[in-house]
């Protein structure tokens, strides 16, 4: 088995090129990158804000997930996604295949925990695809929601929207995300989170 990466080594290297990600918005002046590298320091602190705050225990592999798909995200911003025409595609998969994973692991480990509830495998691979798809559609839209309102108050979009295609484009392969967390499930996407006792207890 693998070693679980250091969380905090983890952490500290993808702030680090976070940093240099918005102090390159900041000279391209480019607002989009900026507010975007900001929300990405933002969601690098999720996994340690839910042990402090709910003691919901991430697995590190977690920390490494969120990590890639921020990363993959930024550079995609910067430079990649008009340039190189898979990458948009790769981070969808990536970050929906996050949402789906992380999904899966709460749903079973509250599964595990709680006699009052039963989460057949079946059903709980048809749960996390819906969960995905809905999780990209909503995304979707506030892309777009996002886009109309930076226009209205003539701002650049912090969100670049690239049309109904691309938007099409991008649910299937939040599918495609969705079905490999379905398909991997299992023991493997249960150990991502460790819920606290009072989860399971009704309390």
């Amino acid at each position: 088995m693998v070693p679980p990466p250091s969380e905090h080594r983890v952490t500290r290297i993808t702030q680090g090129v976070i940093l240099v990600v918005l102090v390159l918005g900041i000279a391209l002046r480019s607002a989009s990158v900026v507010v975007n590298a900001v929300l990405s320091l933002v969601a690098l602190t999720l996994p340690a804000l839910l042990q402090r705050d709910y003691d919901i225990v991430l697995s590190p592999w977690v920390t490494v997930w969120i990590a890639g798909a921020l990363v993959l995200h930024l550079f995609g911003m910067v430079v990649l996604y008009d340039r190189v025409w898979w990458w948009d595609h790769l981070t969808h998969v990536v970050s929906s295949a996050l949402v789906a994973g992380v999904g899966y692991a709460v749903t079973a480990a509250l599964d595990a925990h709680s006699e009052a509830v039963v989460f057949p495998p079946s059903f709980l691979a048809v749960y996390i695809l819906l969960v995905t798809l809905a999780a990209g559609v909503l995304w979707e839209v506030l892309e777009w929601i996002g886009r109309e309102l930076a226009r209205a108050a003539g701002m650049e979009p912090v969100l670049v929207v690239y049309g109904l295609e691309d938007t099409m484009f991008d649910l299937a392969f939040d599918a495609v995300g969705g079905v490999i967390a379905a398909v991997v499930g299992g023991t493997r996407l249960r150990k991502l989170v460790s819920l606290p006792a009072w989860a399971g207890s009704g309390e």
